[in-house]
């Protein structure tokens, strides 16, 4: 495969998201040129003192951290928290020292932009967040969209119910004005939703093999899913964890593992199904004008092959 810079854009929470920064970290295909932070399931300053804790641990301080947001592209402050999901600590409440290191000086809005500009066309986007940061970067440089080279995204609940609403997936749902802006800018985006990362699924045998492994990361992982599993357990009746985030990401480093649909996406911003992803897939033609008229589209996921996943995800951590 061709080798690409990657820019993992993320809330840095815990599992799933430590899972794939450690896979992406594991995966010679691409060179992971920095992370930046958001709020989400934790706050920002929280996702930024995480990410860099991730990076001491993998020993790759030298990836720059940018730390984003801190309220949503309307200015609305986010106060929601999910500890019962991963923790009050965003990592399993394993209560880990203070990392060393310190945030660069640009914002995550700014440093996505230099980047894109820097390598422009080669730098892919994985958004594991609200979308705050990248709508913030496309309304301060108009020829962002451009520049960037592809923007994956976590986040929307196609054609199946949301996690935090019937109608919302989380990333979406915390700021779905950023997500429109984003989904209709003209860039290069794919979606990746619960339709998809809930065919992906790491088993309680999955867990044993990590903690069981010589591998650094895997071991690492290992003692931080109690809290991870026990909500999947409590609110899924299964005894496994959804790996959304790895497979948002692997869908970056290997696209084959995906296929997807074209066509228009719109966000629904207020109300009772705020965060709805809508997807427009232009098999009708419609008359009249729409909100979805005139818009670009973008490519929306529609398989994965999860066995291919997991095993990818096992390897890397395995062989950490």
């Amino acid at each position: 495969m061709e080798r690409y810079l990657m820019i993992a854009l993320l809330i840095v929470l815990l599992q799933d998201d430590a899972i794939a920064i450690f896979v992406a970290l594991q995966s010679p295909e691409i060179e992971v040129i920095g992370l930046t932070t958001i709020f989400g399931n934790v706050h920002t300053t929280l996702s930024t003192r995480n990410a860099l804790h991730l990076l001491e641990i993998a020993g790759r301080t030298d990836i720059p951290v940018a730390e984003g947001s801190h309220v949503t592209v309307t200015e609305g402050v986010k106060l929601q928290s999910s500890g019962y999901v991963h923790g009050t600590d965003g990592l399993g409440n394993q209560n880990i020292s203070p990392p060393k290191g310190k945030p660069i000086e640009q914002t995550a809005a700014e440093f996505l932009i230099q980047q894109a500009s820097l390598y422009p066309g080669k730098v892919t986007v994985v958004a594991l967040g609200p979308l705050t940061n990248m709508a913030l970067a496309i309304q301060l440089d108009p020829e962002f969209f451009k520049k960037v080279g592809q923007i994956v995204v976590l986040g929307g609940a196609f054609a199946v119910n949301g996690n935090v609403t019937p109608a919302a997936e989380a990333n979406i749902f915390k700021d779905p004005t950023a997500a429109d802006i984003v989904f209709t800018s003209g860039a290069d985006v794919l979606a990746v939703g619960l339709n998809i990362t809930h065919q992906v699924v790491l088993t309680d045998s999955h867990r044993g093999e990590l903690a069981k492994s010589n591998g650094k990361f895997a071991k690492y992982l290992s003692k931080l899913l109690d809290v991870y599993f026990d909500y999947h357990h409590t609110a899924y009746n299964t005894r496994g964890v959804f790996l959304h985030d790895p497979t948002a990401l692997l869908a970056a480093v290997n696209p084959s593992l995906i296929t997807y649909s074209e066509g228009v996406v719109r966000v629904q911003t207020v109300g009772i199904t705020k965060g709805l992803t809508i997807f427009y897939n232009k098999q009708k033609r419609v008359v009249e004008v729409t909100e979805w008229s005139g818009k670009p589209s973008v490519k929306v996921a529609v398989t994965v092959d999860a066995p291919k996943v997991i095993e990818l995800v096992m390897a890397r951590l395995v062989n950490s």
